[in-house]
């Protein structure tokens, strides 16, 4: 029974992607967040209407149920997502605190067509230095101002902001 109903999720992302793709409404992916068994969230991608790069279909249901629940903190949600989440999505899923992650489609059927993130995975493993858009620091003994503050007042616990 549990199987049949992350099959259903996973089918509500993937009809949100091949509607995405049939309206015109940009990439085919598509996501949706689940907690206790009930439908929190789902989202296809939003780059190409809202004008946005990181409306990415996982991120949008992110937001979404972040606005549901009341909270920035998704313990106890689970996504499932049309394709492997790109480094972004990754990113934010973790900082989401998503409790698992279920996923259709690869990063490898994406690049196929024409959605390749492997230049995203080098750069990220690639020195400063080495990267393709520079990267240059500045005021970091100012900046630090704002790091101490937040370490003052107490809010030392990430797992807490």
């Amino acid at each position: 029974m549990k199987n049949q109903l992350h099959e259903k999720f996973m089918r509500m992302a993937i009809a949100l992607s091949e509607y995405n793709i049939k309206e015109g409404l940009g990439g085919p992916f598509g996501a949706v967040i689940v907690k206790d068994g009930e439908v929190v969230a789902a989202s296809a991608n939003k780059v190409i209407p809202e004008n946005d790069p990181t409306a990415h279909a996982e991120v949008s249901a992110i937001r979404l149920a972040c606005k549901e629940l009341d909270t920035y903190n998704l313990t106890g949600c689970e996504i499932y997502t049309s394709c492997e989440p790109c480094p972004m999505c990754m990113g934010a899923i973790y900082w989401a605190r998503i409790d698992k992650i279920y996923y259709a489609n690869t990063k490898a059927d994406a690049a196929a067509i024409g959605f390749d993130d492997h230049f995203i995975y080098n750069e990220i493993a690639c020195k400063m230095e080495d990267r393709k858009v520079p990267f240059i620091q500045l005021l970091r003994n100012e900046a630090l101002g704002a790091f101490k503050q937040w370490k003052e007042l107490g809010f030392n616990d990430t797992k807490n902001y």
